[in-house]
């Protein structure tokens, strides 16, 4: 028999689909509030319990809320994702049919690509090429902008990656999807996106999983082939201490 929901786990469940994710710190200090809010029982190190009461309740209605990392710093985050839905009517509601098939494009090139990044300028060369209707690349760039506002992609220095958000809510898409393609982190088990490729087996990391695996080693080596890991890992220098 599933635990009792308390009006704390609603308030905690209510915070988190408005706010689309949120990182791990932030989740723990919602869960005291909620707590505390409510009077109801509150243990600091009970956040995963505290969540899957909420999700035995979310079961029937095909929701769960997941925890993913941060490809670029390793934290924590959370995000209630609907389980019922394919990565197209996730973004249906909100998007037109134009704007779909550009973030399905734009998430090809992330996916081909050998960094998980792709160029604005090679997602806006895509613009005209649309076959829902060509785009404008003065159009193009506002769909972009929205998609990172929205929390879809991530942008830095004119390169887009997914979001973590979007790799959390659509990770299951994207290993069927493209399953030749996409890679699961060897370390934590999780989609990598962004990630360092042993050159001897072809096993991926996330940089920070690498980082954190490599402190404290003689030097980096390969955990699945053993041979010696010829990325560069900021962080680790090649005796293995940290920079």
């Amino acid at each position: 028999m599933a635990a009792h929901m308390t009006n704390a786990h609603r308030r905690f469940l209510q915070v988190l689909m408005s706010n689309r994710i949120t990182e791990g710190s932030e989740a723990r200090k919602l869960h005291q509030h909620c707590c505390e809010t409510d009077k109801v029982y509150y243990a600091h190190d009970k956040l995963d319990d505290f969540i899957s009461t909420i999700n035995s309740h979310l079961q029937p209605l095909f929701m769960q809320i997941r925890k993913g990392i941060s490809e670029d710093d390793g934290r924590a985050h959370y995000a209630v994702v609907n389980l019922a839905e394919t990565e197209v009517t996730k973004m249906a509601s909100d998007y037109t049919e134009m704007e779909l098939e550009l973030f399905r494009k734009t998430m090809d090139l992330i996916i081909l690509s050998e960094n998980g990044f792709a160029s604005s300028t090679d997602i806006l060369n895509l613009a005209d090429q649309l076959k829902t209707k060509k785009m404008k690349k003065k159009e193009a760039e506002q769909v972009l902008k929205v998609f990172v506002e929205d929390k879809w992609l991530s942008e830095k220095n004119g390169e887009y990656t997914l979001h973590t958000r979007c790799i959390i809510e659509m990770e299951q898409y994207i290993l069927s999807y493209y399953q030749d393609l996409a890679k699961k982190c060897n370390l934590c088990h999780s989609l990598a996106i962004q990630s360092q490729v042993c050159e001897s087996c072809g096993i991926g990391m996330h940089l920070p999983c690498a980082r954190k695996y490599f402190r404290g080693q003689t030097e980096p080596r390969c955990p699945k082939c053993n041979e010696f890991w010829s990325c560069d890992t900021p962080g680790v220098n090649r005796m293995g201490s940290q920079t």
